[in-house]
């Protein structure tokens, strides 16, 4: 194929597409926003957070399915569009089933329990089941066998919807954390690149005592400053984030401004401003495409670490990294899908990051 007439990206694109990892990994990050995004619509568990609770069928194992009663509440809160994203509020109560029998104008259940001494035998009555005329039409509608493709926590909710809303605190951290590193490591790095002398020795110099304290530690104290919460973990980790951004912009632009465009900007009276964003910025921004998806997924290992020592997203958010420290424990006692599926789940996500990292290193590498 003649790449002569094809622009730069457009040679760069078709690199990227002859590398089969890069865009796999990148349809599977596609795939996994979409689900993020959606969570609410997908997830077996749409209650806000995934926090439905069932204590009697906690750490149950993959697969596991049991007949569940949902009684109507008495109030019902409203809904709305939104509530798809945000999701719903409970509108019933879910009891878990060992088994039930129509008695009369009601229904006999027992609870779900591993014991069996501790059975318990109750009665629900027809008028709890609002919108139901006979009590067939209520076993119709108000139970169904529910089905655990990942099993239950230990609170007894279902690990596959906390880990499809809590793949929005990952996703969501790293997009925030990457823009706030660009932001500022671009603007250190342009300007002490292209000034150089006292302005690049005070931006060298800000970056090395940056970098000179380590990451976690920076983001620990960072977090405890601003306290304890969802945003506060998104600014931290990208305020750790942009002096390795800073660094590669720094030397691109010190390469690049002594060329015959830069050159030929500043004859023509450009503003320094102008000649930065407009000239120089522009055709340095592949290297710094590349360390952003390196830094994705950084900002996502970070969080997870943040969230198992109970610094980020705090309850009842779901997070990856805080599923794991709920259930660390259960690794030794028999269960270790528990803390398995999350640790999977941010392994997964990074190493995919990873690999488009690396192919848009080698789409964008002009000696190859």
């Amino acid at each position: 194929m003649n790449h002569t007439n094809q622009s730069l990206s457009g040679i760069a694109l078709q690199k990227f597409k002859k590398n089969f990892w890069g865009v796999f990994s990148f349809w599977f990050i596609v795939v996994l926003i979409f689900l993020s995004v959606f969570a609410y619509v997908f997830a077996p568990d749409n209650s806000e957070n995934a926090n439905q609770m069932h204590l009697s069928i906690h750490s149950k194992s993959p697969g596991f399915e049991v007949t569940m009663l949902s009684i109507p509440l008495e109030e019902k809160p409203e809904t709305s569009i939104f509530n798809y994203f945000s999701g719903f509020p409970n509108t019933v109560t879910e009891i878990p089933l060992l088994n039930y029998k129509i008695v009369g104008n009601s229904i006999s259940y027992e609870e779900y329990t591993d014991e069996p001494s501790l059975k318990i035998t109750k009665q629900i009555e027809l008028a709890k089941f609002s919108g139901a005329k006979t009590i067939q039409e209520a076993e119709k509608q108000f139970i169904r066998k529910q089905h655990f493709i990942l099993g239950t926590d230990k609170y007894g909710r279902d690990v596959l919807s906390r880990m499809l809303v809590g793949s929005r605190v990952s996703l969501s951290i790293g997009f925030v954390a990457v823009f706030i590193s660009l932001i500022v490591g671009i603007f250190f790095g342009a300007i002490g690149g292209y000034f150089g002398g006292k302005v690049d020795a005070f931006v060298m110099w800000l970056v090395n005592i940056i970098w000179s304290i380590p990451t976690l530690l920076l983001v620990i104290a960072i977090t405890l400053t601003l306290g304890k919460g969802f945003w506060q973990v998104f600014v931290a980790v990208g305020l750790t984030m942009w002096v390795e951004v800073a660094r590669v912009v720094r030397g691109q632009v010190i390469s690049v401004k002594e060329m015959q465009y830069v050159t030929a900007a500043r004859a023509l009276g450009f503003g320094n401003t102008r000649i930065i964003f407009n000239h120089i910025l522009p055709n340095i921004m592949a290297p710094v495409i590349v360390i952003s998806a390196a830094n994705f997924a950084s900002a996502i290992l970070v969080e997870s670490g943040l969230s198992f020592l109970g610094l980020g997203a705090q309850p009842p958010i779901p997070s990856w990294g805080s599923m794991i420290k709920d259930h660390y424990s259960y690794i030794i006692l028999g269960k270790p899908y528990l803390a398995m599926a999350p640790g999977l789940a941010i392994m997964f996500v990074t190493l995919a990051f990873m690999m488009v990292g690396n192919a848009l290193r080698d789409a964008l590498d002009v000696k190859t």
